[in-house]
């Protein structure tokens, strides 16, 4: 199983952070490369078009409003993966910084190497967390 990961220090409250990230169907609010989110199955699913018109389908599976974090897997998308399960948190280190961590475990599909996919992936994650850390200039 492959594993990806990327952690960045945001200079506000975690709670701050956590209204922009927390709804699972933010995505859009945040994050460019996702230009629509379409909530189903009681916000339990989001149907996800990027920017380069590729459909992802996540759907939640845990959720902790007062830990500040979700978990989610991905029912279809474009990745060479299976068996994915992402992880975004959001932590207190002070009353006015915040860590945001978002990663993930999944399975190559076959042909495709483990460093193919961790190498996907932490980019994802990394541009994704540069992409939040951008709606809250210093």
């Amino acid at each position: 199983m492959a594993t990806a990961s990327s952690v960045i220090e945001i200079p506000v409250s975690a709670d701050q952070v956590w209204q922009l990230v927390g709804g699972f169907n933010s995505l859009p609010d945040w994050l460019a490369f996702i230009v629509k989110s379409e909530p189903s199955d009681g916000g339990r699913v989001r149907h996800l078009q990027t920017a380069d018109g590729g459909v992802v389908v996540e759907r939640l599976q845990s959720f902790d409003n007062v830990g500040r974090t979700y978990s989610y897997t991905i029912e279809q998308s474009p990745f060479p993966v299976s068996a994915y399960l992402a992880t975004l948190q959001v932590e207190a280190l002070t009353e006015t910084s915040a860590k945001v961590t978002w990663s993930g475990v999944f399975t190559p599909a076959t042909g495709t190497t483990d460093a193919t996919v961790e190498e996907l992936f932490a980019g994802v994650y990394s541009g994704g967390l540069d992409a939040l850390r951008a709606n809250f200039p210093d």
